[in-house]
C-alpha cells in the first residue's frame, strides 16, 4: 500500500465520521480528505516530481498534519521538523535535506524569516493558519489551494519511493537523514495492526499527545486506516492529555517514559482519572523503569504496551503487548518486564558479534534487523549507509540478547557502554536499580575519566519532589544488587536532566561536563 492508502481506507469506510478532533472541533474524513487532495493538486500543479521534499514546521495541529497527507497523496516526501527543536537545528535539517516546500504556522514565522536568506533551496513558503508577511513570497494555505479541485490525483507509486526523510536527532553529532519508504511504513502499520486487536464494533480513539512530527504521527495511521478518530493535543501538558482520555474514551496512545513518570507523580491519579477506556498505552523511545512500569499497571491499568523501534526501522521492531505483562494471572517477572517484547513477524532480528556473525540465543551482542521495515538508507550518505546496513542487516547500535522465551532485551547503546577496570558496565542495568529507589524520579549513568579505572561509573540523579536520599545510600543499593564493579563510584544530584525535545536524556551533554579537557574520550 502507498502511505496515503491508510488514510483513504478510513475515509472510505467512515466518510462522515470524525477523523480528527482538536480543541473540541471535529474534522470529518470527508473534510480532511478533500483538503489533502487540494494540497496534493496544488503541489502537482507546480510541476514537482515524486520524492520532492516538503517540511511541516508546526506544533500538533490537524491542518498541519493534513499537509503531510497532501505530500503523501502527491507521492512526495515529508521532512518532519521538530517544533521544539532549536531553530538552527531545523535550519540544518531543511538545508541538508534539500527541502523545497515549507508549510509552517505563524507562530514560527519570525524564526523562519531570520533564516530565509540562508535557505535558497526552498521555493515555496505556505502558512497553514493565515498570512505571514514577514516571510518574503509566502502565501496563506487557503489562498494557495483556492482554485484546486477536491478530486484525488492519479499518481504513479513505487513501493520503494521515499515518503519520509527523518532526522536521527543529532544526539551524537549532526543529524543524518533516514529515508523511509512506502514499504517500510506499510510494514510498520502491519505490525501495529497485528499487535493491537480491536473488534469490528469497537470505536478506536487514538490520542496524539506526543509530537506528531516524531512518533505520534505515524502511530496515528493504523487507527485512521480502521476509520478511527485521532484526538490531537496541541500542548504537551499532562492536564490536557489526562482530561482527554475519559472525555473522548481514548483507546490507545503513546508517551515516552519521562512523561509517564510525571503523570505517576500526580497525587491520587487513579482516583482522579478514569482510564477504563484504554486498551493500549504504549511506552518506548527510552528504557522504562521496571518499578514505575509496575506502578503504571497498578494505577493506569492492564493496558501498558512496550515498543522498540528506531528511526531507521520505524517504531515496530518488537512489541510487548498488555497481556504479556502478565503470567498466570499475576504481573510477569522482572526479566519479562525488562524486555521490549518478541520481535514482530514481518522482520528478522538476530544478535551479532563484532565479526557480523549470528550469536547463540542468550548471548549478548549487537541487535541487527532485516526486512521490509528497514530504511532505504541515509540521505546522500552512502558511506554511512554501508557502515550501518551490512549484508542486508541493519546494525542498530543497540546491545542486547534474546532470552529463552524469545523476548528481546536491550542492554544498552554500544556507545554508552562503560569500560571500567577492564570490565564492561552497561548503564541501563545500573539505572534500573537506581530507578527502584522511591526517591529517584529519573537518572542517567555515564562513564567519567578516572586515573585508576580508566572510566569510573557515575550516576546523575533527578529526585522526586520533596524526597531526599544520600549518594552513599544509592551506591550501597547498587552494590547490594549488582556488586561493587557495576556500582557508581559517585553520584551527582541535579534539578533536571538534559533532554531532547522527545524526552530522551542527552548523555552526550552530561559526558561533556566531565570529559572536556580530558586527554582521551574513552
Amino acid at each position: 500500500m502507498a502511505t496515503i492508502d491508510f488514510f483513504d481506507r478510513g475515509w472510505r469506510i467512515n466518510p462522515t465520521g470524525a477523523a480528527y478532533i482538536q480543541d473540541d472541533r471535529e474534522f470529518s474524513f470527508n473534510e480532511v480528505g478533500e483538503l489533502s487532495c487540494r494540497i496534493a493538486n496544488a503541489l502537482l500543479a507546480l510541476g514537482f516530481p515524486k520524492e520532492t521534499k516538503g517540511a511541516i514546521w508546526a506544533t500538533n495541529d490537524v491542518t498541519a498534519w493534513t499537509c503531510t497527507l497532501g505530500l503523501w497523496r502527491a507521492n512526495m516526501c515529508w521532512i518532519p521538523v521538530g517544533a521544539r527543536n532549536a531553530a538552527e537545528e531545523n535550519h540544518y535539517i531543511l538545508d541538508a535535506f534539500d527541502c523545497e516546500v515549507l508549510f509552517f504556522q505563524k507562530y514560527f514565522a519570525a524564526a523562519i524569516a531570520e533564516m530565509q536568506p540562508r535557505l535558497p533551496k526552498i521555493k515555496h513558503w505556505v502558512c497553514v493558519d493565515g498570512d505571514a508577511p514577514e516571510i518574503v513570497g509566502s502565501v496563506a494555505l487557503q489562498t494557495w489551494i483556492k482554485e484546486q479541485p477536491t478530486t484525488r490525483p492519479t499518481v504513479a507509486v513505487d513501493m520503494d519511493d521515499m515518503v519520509m526523510l527523518s532526522s536521527t536527532g543529532g544526539t551524537t553529532g549532526m543529524p543524518k537523514g533516514v529515508m523511509n519508504t512506502h514499504r517500510s511504513l506499510q510494514t510498520f502499520c502491519a505490525h501495529y495492526t497485528i499487535s493491537c486487536h480491536y473488534l469490528a464494533e469497537e470505536n478506536i480513539v487514538n490520542l496524539a499527545a506526543a509530537p506528531m512530527t516524531h512518533t505520534a504521527g505515524i502511530l496515528s495511521l493504523p487507527a485512521t486506516a480502521r476509520g478511527g478518530t485521532v484526538v490531537v493535543v496541541t500542548k504537551p501538558e499532562p492536564a490536557l492529555l489526562l482530561a482527554a482520555i475519559p472525555k473522548y474514551k481514548v483507546t490507545e496512545f503513546f508517551l515516552p517514559p519521562t512523561v509517564i513518570y510525571r503523570l505517576l507523580d500526580i497525587p491520587d491519579l487513579k482516583q482522579k482519572v478514569d482510564f477504563s477506556s484504554l486498551k493500549y498505552f504504549m511506552y518506548g523511545a527510552a528504557p522504562m523503569s521496571i518499578e514505575k512500569l509496575k506502578q503504571s499497571i497498578e494505577v493506569i491499568g492492564p493496558c501498558m504496551m512496550g515498543g522498540y523501534g528506531q528511526t531507521e526501522a520505524p517504531a515496530a521492531i518488537s512489541y510487548l503487548p498488555p497481556d504479556e505483562h502478565f503470567s498466570n494471572g499475576k504481573i510477569a517477572t522482572d526479566e519479562r518486564l525488562s524486555s521490549v517484547g518478541r520481535p514482530n513477524p514481518l522482520i528478522g532480528v538476530e544478535i551479532m558479534n563484532e565479526a557480523n556473525e549470528i550469536m547463540a540465543q542468550g548471548e549478548t551482542g549487537e541487535i541487527c534487523v532485516r526486512g521490509d521495515l528497514v530504511m532505504k538508507g541515509y540521505y546522500k550518505a552512502p558511506d554511512k549507509t554501508a557502515e550501518t546496513i551490512i549484508n542486508g542487516w541493519l546494525h542498530t547500535g543497540d546491545v542486547g540478547h534474546i532470552d529463552h522465551e524469545g523476548y528481546l532485551h536491550i542492554t544498552d547503546r554500544k556507545k554508552d557502554m562503560i569500560i571500567s577496570g577492564g570490565f564492561n558496565v552497561y548503564p541501563s542495568e545500573v539505572e534500573q536499580v537506581l530507578w527502584s529507589h522511591p526517591a529517584v524520579q529519573d537518572c542517567a549513568v555515564i562513564g567519567v575519566p578516572d586515573e585508576k579505572w580508566g572510566e569510573a561509573v557515575k550516576a546523575v540523579v533527578e529526585l522526586n519532589k520533596g524526597q531526599t536520599v544520600t549518594a552513599d545510600a544509592l551506591i550501597a543499593l547498587c552494590k547490594e544488587k549488582l556488586g561493587s564493579v557495576k556500582a557508581p563510584k559517585s553520584v551527582d544530584f541535579v534539578d533536571a536532566l538534559p533532554r531532547s525535545p522527545v524526552g530522551k536524556v542527552l548523555k552526550k551533554d552530561l559526558r561533556s561536563q566531565y570529559w572536556d579537557g580530558a586527554r582521551r574520550k574513552i
